[in-house]
């Protein structure tokens, strides 16, 4: 996935924003914080993990399945399986 290099910062503060979150998660539980209150984290956490797998998908199909530069209609449908292959996982 070489094209996510180029948006390897972008995507590095995103992954440091949500390390944060579930930090605070874990400083809510370890407080004794109200269950409400740590459902909400959850919940943060979980929309921004949402948000960041959007983005990189976004970036695997306009680079592996939609670019022109793609050489072969094998390499085409090898990138969309791998995409099928992890949003199955994925939606689990």
């Amino acid at each position: 996935m070489g094209h996510v290099l180029a948006n390897k910062d972008k995507l590095l503060n995103r992954v440091k924003r949500i390390k944060g979150q579930v930090e605070g998660i874990e400083r809510g539980l370890e407080e004794g914080r109200d269950c409400g209150d740590v459902l909400q984290l959850i919940a943060a956490v979980r929309g921004a993990v949402n948000g960041l797998m959007a983005e990189v998908i976004e970036e695997h199909l306009r680079e592996h399945v939609a670019s022109p530069d793609i050489a072969s209609d094998a390499d085409r449908a090898k990138g969309a399986d791998e995409i099928v292959a992890i949003l199955r996982t994925y939606l689990k």
